[in-house]
């Protein structure tokens, strides 16, 4: 495989709004990026994914666009934007854009153009169809946020589809023109000097020719048999690879539900000339059966046949993309690990298991300092589109209690990840001077950057060991290059594996339990790499205890 100069990065996601604050508005903004760069320079990371900032009505947080070419004055300017650009470079710190393309805001010119009459020049900019004979939507298609992907328009009555919110409708990528001004829009941005794009929903703009009838109605929203994979969208991301990315030396990560591995191979694949990499979310739905259903255990035997699977399919045939959080998902010590009193240890134990497998390692901004979920008392303290949807229909529909409802969107509520970052244990968390625009975590006087950095034993410098290790270390070329073998695929608490290239191999050992496990290996252990209980004698692996989520990783 073709050595890439990312291959050895770790990408540090930014949700803006909640990262930080400097004008007391209460909502993130660059201007704030930008003073904590040497935090993140510090921490290691050297590409920033940035959520997006373009201007937007904020119906879904910014992933509504209005116009691609502006920054919205919630988060600052052009100029706050460039300058962003320019102090990242300036600490070996680049910037990789969200790129939302497959659908705009509703209060974007082209479909405000589109909507108009059923001759505007850009009328088939969009996705329009006929209604049925008895004035209902073209057919059955749900979407993530709304009981029907179809809305009405009464100018000209026909439907568009929207796979998300009605204000963000989907583009018709089967057109040409649309192709083009998405293209020139990316050019556009990579001469600012960005390097790199995150594609949202990118495996959704192929639609198919004959929209019909969804028949798998009890996996993910209904409609995702056609619109998800669509054979289309790989000719599409080969022709932008071809127009766009191929002249700059950047990195690209295309997010992928309903995605496969082989399907995984056929993105990532280098010679396919599509994308570097994608987020598949397969490990994040198995503590839970449904989008509606309550949270379950952790079955770590599954997850560990999960993650095995994608980390040998896609061995030199693909990049794998390693995260636990994001902005669309629940805090990862709260769901695997866990939030009480082994909090250190289990988010110390998770960037272990993470960072030393192949692949680009993403954190999201809060997991360096092992962030907790943040559990609302009632609906309306949630902001987040999707938990009022889920909520509607397991009150309605599924004749649940308020209060029950409550209960399964707490776990999983995207809003986990959106709540603000805390700097430190004043007033607002150092967030913000004003009102957050999202409540705080009620813990975050005790669990803070301040305190992390305060603490030589904390989360925040053990993940800046971790990213070392990977980043410049006798150690890279093996975490960064080597081969991947599951061992003890069947133990319930403990989740191994090695890591070999050439004639070094490393032992990952991490233990999920609140209980000590014994353990009985045939290795030799020659050298402590690293470990969450601050072991530096050799240990006898024949004989070894491993601590309630205790990580250890050793040369063998």
């Amino acid at each position: 495989m073709e050595k890439k100069w990312w291959h050895k990065s770790v990408i540090y996601q930014i949700y803006p709004r909640s990262f930080k604050d400097t004008t007391g508005s209460g909502t993130g903004d660059l201007r704030g990026i930008i003073t904590k760069l040497d935090y993140l320079k510090k921490l290691g990371v050297d590409i920033i994914w940035l959520s997006p900032v373009y201007a937007s009505p904020m119906d879904d947080n910014g992933y509504d666009i209005r116009d691609y070419y502006a920054i919205d004055s919630l988060f600052g300017t052009m100029e706050d934007m460039e300058c962003l650009i320019h102090e990242g470079k300036k600490r070996g710190i680049y910037l990789m854009m969200d790129l939302v393309v497959n659908h705009t805001s509703d209060e974007h010119p082209w479909f405000l153009e589109s909507k108009s009459s059923l001759d505007n020049p850009k009328r088939d900019w969009y996705i329009w169809r006929s209604p049925k004979e008895d004035g209902s939507p073209p057919n059955n298609w749900g979407s993530y946020f709304t009981r029907s992907a179809w809305e009405y328009n009464d100018t000209t009555g026909e439907y568009y589809l929207h796979l998300f919110s009605k204000k963000q409708p989907d583009l018709n990528w089967a057109n040409e023109d649309v192709r083009q001004a998405v293209y020139d829009m990316m050019h556009w941005w990579l001469q600012k000097g960005i390097r790199g794009f995150r594609m949202d929903v990118i495996n959704m703009i192929g639609k198919p020719i004959d929209f019909r009838d969804a028949s798998i109605m009890d996996e993910g929203v209904p409609g995702w048999e056609y619109w998800a994979n669509n054979s289309r969208t790989h000719e599409y991301l080969r022709e932008m690879h071809d127009q766009v990315l191929q002249h700059y030396d950047i990195v690209t990560v295309g997010e992928t539900p309903y995605v496969t591995p082989r399907e995984g191979k056929f993105y990532s694949h280098p010679h396919r000339k599509e994308l570097d990499m994608i987020f598949q979310f397969e490990h994040m739905n198995l503590d839970k059966s449904t989008m509606l259903s309550a949270k379950k255990p952790l079955d770590l035997i599954a997850l560990k046949s999960v993650l095995s699977k994608w980390q040998n399919e896609l061995h030199l045939k693909g990049w794998n993309s390693n995260y636990w959080s994001n902005h669309d998902q629940a805090r990862t010590v709260s769901r695997f690990g866990n939030e009480g009193p082994y909090r250190i240890e289990s988010a110390k134990m998770l960037g272990t298991l993470l960072h030393f497998m192949p692949g680009t390692p993403y954190v999201y901004q809060g997991e360096e300092i092992g962030f907790t979920n943040t559990y609302y008392d009632t609906i309306e303290d949630y902001n987040d589109l999707m938990d009022h949807h889920k909520y509607d229909v397991m009150v309605h529909d599924y004749k649940l209690t308020g209060q029950e409802a409550l209960k399964r969107i707490q776990p999983f509520s995207r809003d986990n990840g959106r709540v603000p970052m805390c700097w430190d244990s004043s007033e607002g968390g150092g967030f913000t001077k004003g009102s957050p625009w999202l409540k705080l975590n009620p813990h975050y006087q005790a669990i803070n950057v301040k305190q992390a950095l305060d603490d030589s034993n904390s989360v925040f410098y053990y993940y800046q060991q971790l990213i070392q290790l990977r980043k410049d270390s006798v150690y890279s070329p093996i975490i960064v290059y080597g081969d991947y073998t599951l061992i003890m695929p069947e133990h319930d608490t403990i989740f191994a594996y090695i890591r070999q290239y050439q004639e070094q191999r490393l032992l990952i050992l991490t233990n999920f339990s609140e209980s000590e496990t014994q353990l009985c290996l045939p290795y030799r252990a020659s050298q402590v790499v690293i470990s969450n209980d601050n072991i530096t004698q050799i240990p006898d692996l024949s004989h070894l205890t491993m601590k309630p989520y205790e990580a250890l990783v050793v040369v063998i």
